[in-house]
């Protein structure tokens, strides 16, 4: 499995994929917030910049008008483009003329860049001169280009940190087509109208870029690198002016966009960048936190805030939930910690107090990005049915692209096929591409058990799990079923146990093949999950390579542009950052809803107590009805007392920090970037009275109160049924009575610290709280995971990591 990090690196360097690649497999840094204070815009079309395309030397292109929605602010991220006024694109497997290319450009240059200075690498395949060798300048001979010309002659790329150019159209020093976030051809549909989503990269994503790095001096200010989007578009006449719709002609545009007179036709956009970068004060106490990816998007916006206004530098390492849990458990007072989870940490008999402080509502969304002739698809409803018949294989191209195997015979070929989906969906259209399997991540995870409590709440999906029949006569994947899907209530894996083989597309000789992992491959995490789903590539590796490859291997086939056809099991934030549509789901009184604000919200509103511990909401999809989200999550932070009172005090800190400012819905350093919605205020309390409560533990020797459970003066009762604290202005956590909307953080509490002052004002949610005591949560604890994290927590690079985090300043 590719590094869980390096995703969107088209070509990283060996050295540091060698020394991290299997480690990262498991987990995730991210360290790489903005510096504190960056402001940003409000909204992202504050900052939207529309451009006029020009009279060419060949096509006219002046009633083109193409708009940015957002130039300013940015980070690795997707940023819609629309377009109007142009020529209808004329796809299909061998022709294309009028289309626009698309690419992101670095260059100091006020009046924008040069054309050695732009990213390449996109596969247009089957347009020539483009993909890989789009810097070619010999497919089509230009007679205005006198800088670069003879024999092999290219456009070279030269990065931004001053390393040496390119030396060929095929070097991959830099980019490749899996990295890549140029877009070759990007199809302008029926009425002279697109749209599109370009994936921008800061400089730790491209660092031959270098968009948003410091440009400034040592000890000055720091300066991030401005960048540049470049849109050259492209009619039906070559550079040397033939038109390849006359007779005789093959139909189809060749050619580099950077030959002089195809650039002459760029059109520039200015793209701002937040820095990206270290942004701590050095010197600062450093505080360890792990755990959950639905914290990783908040993490990177809170921390720079958190350095500012605390004195605390809070580093953030991903991992799955239950190592985390393992960890918390584990915690001394030579290893502080604080652990990001869901469910929550199982206190054992005679172990030391953990407190648990919401920090994040959230959740996952199916997201997707496929296209029609008419466009890109904006809607799509599903049922816990047709998402149990996806993640058990039961659609046939979810299997092999050959034919259909005996034990799914009569199955649909994928969901578009399937007469549930149709019906659902009678709108839906016809799409330009093969879809192809719904991508999962690979680790354990709490979230991941939330999808299966889903399906296992719906009677639909479970009776199909169970090898019941649909009303069409489809039937689960034999070799699923023997799972008890329907009833593994502790579920926190996607299994792929299919061994159908097939031979590869265009195969060689011996003949290769591919499993189930190869044409529908793991993602390393959610946001890998939704880099691919932006970039509508799985990754899978079913194509044979041709030439003289010894030993033959199989690659990954690339869909062309206008043929995508892709959809992920992603997180809410990772949706909302690339600009991602999302599936409306059926919830528990058949109701449709998408993630949002309202629908987060009202989940967490219906949400029981945990009877592991009472102040922690267990994510409940049967519970979720009217605008309630089916799979909503509250993440929470976990700590234990056994810690310093200094990293106590530290954790404090963060825990009303993140109940405070943190929960401001915006994209500036500190507050809540989208795909999150702001706690409800009952939930604010709390949190602040668990950061009271771990500040102001006192060992047993110094405590009248052993387990600093509440029963001296300023303690806290968590989980009880009357709400009333037993000591002297004791805060209530759990009671019946004690989480209410009016309750005063800290109030009433010794040793507590107030929340900070300062800072924008809080965005709080109005929502109801759940009491009554829920399901026991199972555990299940995977220890070959849990010696993963732990080792290679301890041996991880710090400058290695930043280098290569895939999650980017925010």
């Amino acid at each position: 499995m590719s590094p869980a990090v390096n995703v969107g690196t088209g070509t990283p360097r060996p050295r540091v994929v060698a020394a991290v690649g299997a480690l990262l497999a498991a987990l995730v840094l991210a360290l790489l917030p903005v510096p504190s204070g960056t402001a940003v815009a409000a909204a992202a079309d504050d900052s939207a910049v529309t451009v006029t395309g020009k009279q060419g030397k060949y096509d006219d292109f002046s009633t083109l008008k193409v708009t940015v929605h957002q130039t300013e602010s940015l980070r690795t991220q997707g940023v819609r483009i629309t377009w109007e006024g142009g020529a209808p694109t004329t796809p299909d497997t061998a022709f294309w003329t009028n289309y626009l290319q698309i690419m992101q450009c670095w260059g100091d240059d006020p009046t924008g860049p040069a054309r050695e200075q732009c990213a390449y690498g996109g596969s247009g395949v089957p347009l020539p001169g483009i993909g890989a060798e789009s810097r070619s300048l010999t497919t089509v001979q230009d007679p205005d280009e006198t800088q670069y010309t003879g024999a092999g002659a290219f456009v070279p790329f030269r990065p931004s940190d001053g390393s040496s150019p390119t030396t060929s159209p095929t070097d991959k020093t830099w980019f490749g087509p899996l990295g890549t976030n140029e877009q070759p051809a990007s199809r302008t549909f029926a009425g002279g109208k697109g749209e599109t989503t370009f994936e921008v990269q800061d400089g730790f994503e491209s660092s031959g870029l270098g968009c948003g790095l410091n440009t400034a001096p040592a000890g000055s200010t720091p300066v991030p690198r401005s960048c540049w989007l470049v849109i050259v578009p492209r009619g039906t006449h070559n550079a040397d002016g033939s038109d390849v719709t006359a007779a005789g002609q093959d139909g189809t545009i060749d050619g580099s966009p950077l030959s002089t007179t195809n650039w002459a036709q760029r059109m520039v956009v200015p793209l701002d960048f937040l820095p990206a970068g270290e942004f701590c004060p050095e010197g600062q106490p450093r505080q360890p936190t792990i755990g959950s990816e639905l914290a990783t998007d908040v993490m990177t916006s809170w921390q720079p805030k958190l350095c500012s206004t605390t004195g605390n530098t809070y580093g953030f390492l991903q991992g799955g939930e239950e190592p985390t849990r393992a960890r918390v458990l584990n915690t001394t007072s030579d290893a502080p910690l604080l652990g990001f989870t869901v469910d929550p940490v199982a206190r054992p008999e005679g172990g030391a107090k953990i407190v648990h402080a919401p920090v994040a509502v959230s959740g996952l969304a199916i997201a997707f990005f496929m296209e029609s002739a008419s466009g890109v698809v904006q809607e799509m409803k599903l049922t816990p049915r047709i998402v149990a018949k996806m993640l058990t294989h039961s659609y046939v191209k979810d299997v092999t692209l050959g034919d259909a195997p005996e034990h799914l015979a009569g199955n649909p070929e994928f969901f578009g096929e399937d007469p549930e989906f149709k019906e659902l969906n009678p709108e839906f259209p016809t799409l330009s591409g093969q879809p192809t399997s719904l991508m999962v991540p690979l680790l354990t995870s709490d979230t991941t058990r939330i999808v299966w409590n889903w399906l296992q709440s719906d009677q639909e999906a479970r009776d199909f799990l169970d090898g019941k029949k649909d009303p069409w006569g489809m039937t689960v994947n034999r070799y699923f079923k023997d799972l008890n899907l329907a009833e593994a209530t502790s579920l926190t894996d996607f299994p792929k146990v299919d061994p159908t083989t097939s031979p590869a597309v265009a195969n060689s000789d011996p003949p290769l093949t591919y499993t189930v992992e190869g044409l529908d491959p793991y993602t390393n995490d959610l946001h890998d999950a939704a880099v691919h789903t932006r970039r509508g590539n799985t990754g899978n590796l079913v194509k044979w390579e041709a030439g003289n490859n010894s030993p033959p291997k199989l690659v990954n086939d690339v869909p062309l542009s206008g043929r995508h056809a892709v959809m992920g099991i992603v997180d809410v934030a990772s949706a909302q950052r690339y600009g991602l549509k999302t599936a409306s789901l059926r919830n528990a009184d058949g109701t449709f809803v998408k993630p949002s604000t309202d629908t987060l919200t009202a989940a967490v509103g219906e949400m029981q107590r945990s009877s592991v511990d009472a102040t922690v909401l267990k994510p409940d999809p049967a519970r979720a009805k009217g605008q309630a989200y089916p799979l909503t999550a509250v993440t929470y932070v976990a700590a234990s007392v056994d810690q310093t009172a200094a990293a106590r005090t530290a954790y404090a800190k963060f825990m009303r920090y993140a109940a405070g400012a943190g929960q401001t819905p915006g994209l500036s350093a500190g507050e809540l970037p989208p795909g999150y919605a702001p706690l409800p205020a009952s939930l604010r309390a709390r949190a602040k009275t668990a950061a009271d409560t771990l500040e102001s533990y006192k060992p047993p020797t110094e405590s009248s109160d052993p387990d600093g459970d509440g029963g001296g003066t300023g303690g806290t009762t968590a989980g009880g049924t009357s709400g009333s604290g037993t000591g002297t202005g004791g805060t209530t956590a759990g009671g019946t009575g004690g989480d209410t909307a009016s309750a005063t953080p800290g109030a009433g509490t010794t040793g507590g610290s107030a929340a900070p002052s300062s800072g924008p004002q809080e965005n709080v949610a109005k929502s109801a709280d759940g009491v009554t005591p829920g399901d026991v949560l199972g555990i299940v604890r995977w220890i070959l995971l849990v010696v993963l994290f732990l080792g290679g927590a301890a041996g991880l690079s710090g400058p290695i990591m930043l280098r290569l985090a895939q999650r980017k300043s925010p």
